[in-house]
C-alpha cells in the first residue's frame, strides 16, 4: 500500500525533530492522547500515555545523548500504521546503569510503527 503523503510528512518532520533533540518538534506531529511504547527483547521497556508526559520523558532523554540519530531504511503502510525500519545510532553523554559508558555509542536497528487517526499520530512503538 502506498504511504499517504500526510503521513509521510509527518514521520520525516518527527524524526527530524529528534535527531535535532527539538522536543516541540516533536510534540507537533502527536495527538494530546499519544500513546508511546518502548519494546525491547519483546519486552515493553516503557508506556506513555499524554502528550505532557510524553514531553517530559523525551525531554529528560534529551540529556543521555550528545547525539543522536535515526535513519529510516524502509517503510510500509498498513491502513493508519506506517511501519519504519530504522537505523539509528547515539552518543552517550552520561555513564549508564547498564555499564555503557559516556562517550560509547549505542547502535540499533529496529521498527517504529506510527498509527494514525484525524491527521494526527495516536500511538508510537519503537521495538528493538
Amino acid at each position: 500500500m502506498e504511504i499517504n503523503a500526510h503521513y509521510l510528512a509527518a514521520i520525516e518532520n518527527y524524526i527530524g525533530a529528534y535527531n535535532r533533540f527539538d522536543v516541540s518538534g516533536m510534540c507537533r506531529q502527536l495527538s494530546d492522547g499519544i500513546i508511546f511504547e518502548n519494546i525491547s527483547g519483546g519486552n515493553v521497556e516503557m508506556n506513555i500515555t499524554g502528550i505532557e508526559n510524553f514531553k517530559k520523558q523525551a525531554e529528560a532523554a534529551v540529556a543521555y545523548f550528545s547525539e543522536r540519530h535515526q535513519k529510516i531504511e524502509k517503510m510500509s503502510c498498513h491502513g493508519n500504521t506506517v511501519t519504519a525500519e530504522i537505523d539509528y545510532t547515539g552518543k552517550l553523554a552520561a555513564d549508564f546503569p547498564n555499564g555503557m559508558k559516556k562517550g560509547e555509542m549505542l547502535k540499533l536497528r529496529g521498527v517504529s510503527e506510527f498509527t494514525f487517526e484525524k491527521g494526527e499520530i495516536i500511538s508510537i512503538r519503537d521495538i528493538s
